[in-house]
């Protein structure tokens, strides 16, 4: 893990905001998967949207992971940054006609998750190779707004339609190679990636489909955020998910290959971001320590209520006092953590907002016009990759040259 005193250094050289990353640990959580799941047909599915930095993805590639997409654009980044067509998995969501034709033309597998989508392309696209995601009809997360299984969300077939898929499967002639599924993000149940497992196997028979090459069983493995939360133990999910996939590979007749697409399990823990304060104001009820970040730079706290470990580098030992810690964007709603206690915080000493490597930056916009923070990835003590921070200036350039007058 990198050191309290390597990030107060990089804060210096680099200056705040910023974002580090530890590129060693998303490869030893990528690495940990195959040691937790004893299955020797694995293949891990990086999920791309939850960070999609340049320098992380490299890392990911040579370790011989491949990509969970879920958009054009990230199908051709992925391409471009040197993943293997056979790498990589497009998941469609909603998509446009163009956008379908788009990605066919880049020959990588696509995950089907909607009748009406199936239709045009047993229609249009007869013998065309395709993966299918049916939903779960199981719901758990970390948020509902990320639970993606049961009868309220927008993804995936449901279970019960499998004769309707079958017959435009057989009307198109198509060769379905593989099943998807995912339950949600931040899973807090061990049985519901079980249950999820069962459901999804029970419809993979020869009968159903005969040419499978794969089951995809979606991500969203649970990594600590809060202090008390415990580690869950993969070794023993791991255990039992290898145990039900082999029974099930018995039941089918042949061995396939297992899939999973883990974002946050492998790259939540390993970001940092550092801001500095600038302002400490008592407001009666409240103390404010404010920093030079907000919200569109992590949004998480304010979109999903969701919980940021926070340290203060500069002052680990000061006596306890509590805050809200505040952003610099116009919102009232614009805070890290509210009544939050921590190490006395004084101007100008830098605090860690942790576990801010997945869904982060990624998710961060230029509200309030402020430009997103630099980013570092640091891998074997030393730092491996960088994206500068755009000036003010750069980035009113960047809009202005966006636009053309008519």
């Amino acid at each position: 893990m990198i050191s309290d005193e390597s990030l107060l250094e990089f804060a210096k050289e680099y200056g705040t905001p910023l974002y580090v990353y530890d590129g060693d640990l998303v490869v030893e959580r990528y690495r940990d998967l195959f040691k937790f799941i004893p299955y020797d047909r694995l293949k891990i599915h990086y999920a791309l949207k939850a960070n999609y930095n340049p320098g992380l993805l490299t890392l990911l590639r040579d370790a011989g992971a491949g990509l969970d997409t879920v958009s054009p654009g990230e199908v051709v980044y992925a391409l471009k940054l040197g993943f293997p067509r056979e790498r990589i998995i497009y998941t469609a969501n909603n998509m446009t006609d163009a956008e379908f034709e788009q990605v066919l033309a880049m020959d990588v597998v696509m995950n089907i998750g909607s009748l009406s989508r199936l239709r045009k392309i047993a229609k249009q696209h007869p013998g065309m190779k395709l993966c299918l995601r049916f939903n779960p009809d199981v719901c758990d997360g970390d948020n509902e707004k990320t639970m993606t299984g049961g009868d309220l969300t927008k993804f995936g077939i449901l279970l019960e339609s499998v004769e309707e898929v079958k017959a435009l499967v057989k009307e198109g002639n198509l060769r379905v190679i593989g099943l998807h599924e995912h339950t949600g993000s931040g899973l807090q149940h061990a049985e519901s990636v079980y249950q999820s497992m069962d459901n999804l196997m029970a419809i993979a028979t020869p009968e159903n489909f005969p040419n499978l090459e794969f089951l995809d069983f979606g991500g969203g493995f649970k990594v600590p955020y809060k202090p008390e939360e415990r580690r869950v133990d993969y070794v023993a999910m791991g255990a039992e998910i290898a145990r039900r996939f082999t029974a099930f590979t018995e039941r089918y007749g042949r061995r396939l290959d297992m899939l999973f697409e883990p974002g946050k399990y492998m790259v939540a823990e390993a970001g940092h971001l550092l801001t500095e304060v600038n302002t400490i104001k008592c407001n009666r009820t409240r103390v404010i320590a404010g920093c030079d970040s907000g919200f569109p730079q992590l949004i998480r706290p304010v979109l999903y209520g969701a919980y940021h470990q926070i340290r203060n580098l500069s002052n680990p030992a000061g006596k306890p006092v509590v805050y809200d810690v505040c952003g610099n964007i116009c919102e009232t709603g614009d805070r890290f953590a509210e009544q939050r206690e921590l190490p006395e915080i004084r101007e100008y000493d830098i605090l860690a907002v942790g576990n801010a490597g997945a869904y982060c930056y990624s998710m961060g916009g230029v509200y309030n016009l402020r430009p997103m923070p630099g980013e570092i990835v640091v891998s074997g003590g030393k730092v491996v990759s960088e994206r500068r921070k755009l000036t003010t200036e750069e980035l009113a350039v960047q809009i202005l040259g966006e636009c053309s007058a008519k």
